[in-house]
C-alpha cells in the first residue's frame, strides 16, 4: 500500500460560497464518500465465520474500488484534461495522487481476494488487515477529495463558465454505462441534501424515460428514511 497521511495536505478553502457556481465535484463526492463509510463499517462488523455476511461484505468492498478506480479515471480524462488545458500544471497534485491510489486500490483487490481464499485459521487476520488497509484508504481519499474540492473546483470556476462545466459533466456523464449510473444513484441520492435531491431526480424526471426514472426512484427508495422519502415525493409532485 503506498497510501500515506499528511496532517498538511488540507489546503485552507479559498472557494466562493458553492451557491454561487456549479459545483462539479460535490453530488459525486457525497456519493463517494456514503459508500466508502458504509463499506467501511460493514466490514468492520463482518463475521467471518458466516459465509453469506462474508461474501456481502468482501463483494461490497471489491464493488467500492471498481466503482474508485473508475472515477479516478473519470477525472483523468475529463476534469484534469480540463484544467490543464487552461492551467497547464493547475491539477498536477491530485493526478499525482491518482497514481498512487489506482495501487493502492489494485494492492486491496489483491487483499481481498486474500480473504476469499483463506482458511479459517488465517480468515480473521486477514479481514482485519483488509479492514485497517481499506480505512487508510478511505482516510487519504477524504483528504484528496478535499484538494478537489477547494484548489481544482477554484480553478475550474476561474477558467469556465458554468455553462462549460455543465456541458463537461454530460459529456462524462455519457460514458458511464446504465449499471453503473444506477451505482452511482444507489449511493449519491442517500448522500445528498434533499435540495440536491430534488434537482437531481427532477431533472431525470423531465429528460429521462419514464421506465429510468421510476427504475432509479426504486433503488433509491430502501436507502431514504420515511422522512426523506415524503419530502422527495411532494417536492418532485
Amino acid at each position: 500500500m503506498t497510501t500515506a497521511i499528511h496532517a498538511d495536505a488540507a489546503p485552507q478553502d479559498t472557494t466562493p460560497a458553492p451557491a454561487q457556481r456549479f459545483d462539479i465535484y460535490q453530488p459525486i463526492h457525497k456519493a463517494l464518500r456514503n459508500f466508502m463509510g458504509d463499506t467501511l463499517s460493514r466490514l468492520g462488523r463482518v463475521d467471518v465465520t458466516d459465509a453469506e455476511d462474508l461474501a456481502g461484505a468482501l463483494s461490497q468492498v471489491e464493488s467500492l474500488l471498481d466503482f474508485c478506480a473508475k472515477h479516478v479515471r473519470h477525472e483523468n480524462d475529463f476534469i484534469h484534461t480540463a484544467i490543464r488545458a487552461r492551467q497547464p500544471a493547475g491539477a498536477s497534485r491530485t493526478s499525482e495522487d491518482h497514481v498512487e491510489h489506482l495501487e493502492s486500490i489494485d494492492a486491496l483487490h489483491k487483499e481481498t481476494r486474500a480473504v476469499y481464499d483463506a482458511d479459517d485459521a488465517q480468515r480473521h487476520v486477514l479481514a482485519l488487515r483488509l479492514y485497517r488497509h481499506l480505512a487508510l484508504f478511505i482516510a487519504e481519499n477524504l483528504q484528496h477529495m478535499h484538494i478537489e474540492e477547494t484548489a481544482n473546483t477554484a480553478a475550474l470556476w476561474e477558467h469556465y463558465t458554468d455553462e462549460e462545466l455543465m456541458d463537461l459533466e454530460a459529456r462524462l456523464v455519457a460514458t458511464i454505462s446504465p449499471a453503473d449510473t444506477m451505482l452511482t444513484m444507489r449511493w449519491m441520492v442517500p448522500g445528498i441534501t434533499p435540495q440536491q435531491r430534488t434537482a437531481l431526480l427532477g431533472g431525470m424526471k423531465a429528460g429521462a424515460p419514464a421506465e429510468v426514472f421510476q427504475a432509479v426512484l426504486n433503488a433509491v427508495r430502501p436507502h431514504l428514511s420515511a422522512h426523506d422519502w415524503s419530502k422527495l415525493t411532494r417536492d418532485l409532485g
